[in-house]
């Protein structure tokens, strides 16, 4: 799997466990370190554990992908999955605004979301309804 879909995967698992503030950032021309962040706040340890969860779990189960590496605890409100080319950053709230990742990678470009779906069909009113 190409990173950016892999970025973009992990994204859509986040926002599954109602991730909040979801930000794809790509850094591939501004840092050897990898191509993608995806950046994403959790409003509680628990919820921070099942965004996490789900990605690790679905990427793994579905995709055969695993992390290298994973750092942080539920405790310190921040977590680190790292895909080697995407690493995801699950913060508590409180604690992405205190780094402000997206500030330190400022020159990074962001990936938009894209609509996902079919387009919703047009209800024709008839009399009566």
């Amino acid at each position: 799997m190409d990173s950016k879909t892999l970025a973009l995967l992990c994204r859509d698992l986040a926002d599954n466990k109602k991730a909040e503030n979801i930000v794809v950032l790509e850094v591939s021309r501004i840092s050897s370190i990898t191509d993608y962040f995806v950046l994403v706040s959790a409003s509680s340890e628990p919820h921070l554990r099942a965004i996490a969860g789900e990605i690790t779990d679905k990427l793994r189960d579905e995709h055969g992908e695993r992390p290298r590496a994973i750092d942080g605890t539920l405790q310190t409100a921040w977590m680190v999955l790292d895909y080697f080319d995407v690493i995801v950053h699950v913060m508590r709230a409180d604690v992405r605004e205190r780094y402000d990742l997206e500030g330190l990678w400022g020159d990074a470009t962001r990936v938009k979301p894209t609509k996902t779906g079919p387009p919703r069909a047009k209800v024709k009113k008839t009399r009566g309804s």
